[in-house]
């Protein structure tokens, strides 16, 4: 069997930094090695001001937004912003997407096109739609709740290893719920997306299950299953090569601090400790574009602007995992428990078995 299934992993997850006009009708395009890159899951973070993480989809559309925090879903009319065949239009001036000189930065992933499966409720499992894509090991399911324990179909060849809920309408201000399979105390554990608390007790979130290789449980919570409300969730699975979803645990060391092997060179890199209240932080390669050491930080559960942590965090990103390069609790504290999600820039071997050792 090939190391990896994908060698350019700019087929499938792409990040893009743009300048804003301040001038509706900005078109954004993609650079990726790739070619024409059309986002079905987009990101969007402003850089220089504090503004909020923002999150659109082609299975709800472009004209819906959900930001990383509890508010409910706005709809957008006119859309803010457009798919494009090869990047996004924004057609706002709106300081959250396109204030004039101001920086900003786009994670995307590709899906299916917005083409989905659709299925029917039956007893508590909820109805809906799910588009997916086993090659990268993501799917996007959008659901009506039951409000009762049931399951929802991920359609990946494998159990997910992230699961991400938002509520879209239920009015009552729910979290984003995370849940990492295996990765924390027990299954009724998960971590909320929005805040920075430690993973949390929930019982009720996902019925104090883990996904299986076909399903994911939900529970009876209002921020995951309410009768009759709207919810988006988001799947990750382990791709060898591509994505990986994993733990470390930190060493408090800044000359040797804690190596996580990934089998890739990283180019992007959510990090979050669970076993104490800290904010989750994310790197990328695009926005520390000079030499292996990261250091330019955003923070997803709060809306601040970019910061370089230059003397206070810094991770290296080697040609097969990565590094941390200080003791700052927040990625590196002795003992301390992480969980982590990261995309590849390179795999570390080609599908020929080849190895891959330079960016």
């Amino acid at each position: 069997m090939a190391y990896t299934t994908i060698d350019d992993p700019s087929q499938y997850f792409h990040t893009q930094l743009y300048t804003g006009s301040g001038s509706s009708g900005l078109s954004v395009t993609n650079d990726a090695n790739a070619g024409d890159f059309s986002p079905d899951w987009l990101w969007l973070k402003p850089r220089s001001v504090s503004d909020n993480h923002t999150i659109f989809d082609s299975s709800r559309g472009f004209d819906r937004q959900l930001k990383i925090a509890t508010d409910d879903e706005d709809t957008h009319s006119p859309a803010r912003i457009t798919r494009e065949t090869d990047g996004f239009d924004v057609d706002t001036t709106d300081q959250n997407y396109n204030q004039s000189s101001a920086t900003y930065v786009a994670w995307q992933w590709k899906v299916n096109a917005g083409s989905r499966t659709t299925f029917t409720e039956s007893s508590n499992n909820p109805g809906g739609g799910r588009q997916v894509n086993q090659t990268a090991g993501i799917s996007i399911i959008d659901y009506t709740g039951t409000g009762g324990n049931g399951t929802v179909a991920h359609g990946l060849s494998d159990t997910p290893n992230l699961v991400i809920v938002k509520a879209r309408d239920t009015g009552t201000n729910d979290s984003w719920f995370t849940h990492w399979t295996d990765l924390l105390t027990d299954a009724a554990r998960i971590i909320y997306w929005n805040n920075q608390d430690g993973e949390a007790n929930n019982a009720s979130a996902f019925n104090s299950t883990k996904p299986s290789s076909s399903n994911v449980t939900i529970g009876t919570n209002s921020g995951t299953n309410t009768d009759g409300k709207k919810y988006i969730m988001y799947c990750i699975q382990n791709i060898r090569g591509y994505s990986k979803v994993g733990r470390y645990v930190g060493n408090g060391s800044s000359d040797y601090g804690t190596f996580v092997n990934c089998g890739f060179a990283p180019q992007w890199l959510y990090v979050r400790r669970f076993d104490s209240g800290d904010n989750g932080q994310l790197i990328d390669r695009k926005r520390n574009s000079v030499g292996n050491t990261m250091d330019d930080f955003l923070i997803p559960d709060t809306s601040a602007a970019e910061t370089s942590h230059a003397n206070n965090i810094k991770v290296d990103f080697l040609s097969n995992g990565f590094r941390m390069r200080q003791t700052n609790g927040i990625v590196n504290a002795n003992g301390g428990d992480y969980v982590y999600w990261a995309y590849a820039q390179l795999p570390q071997v080609s599908s020929d078995g080849v190895p891959v050792t330079g960016f």
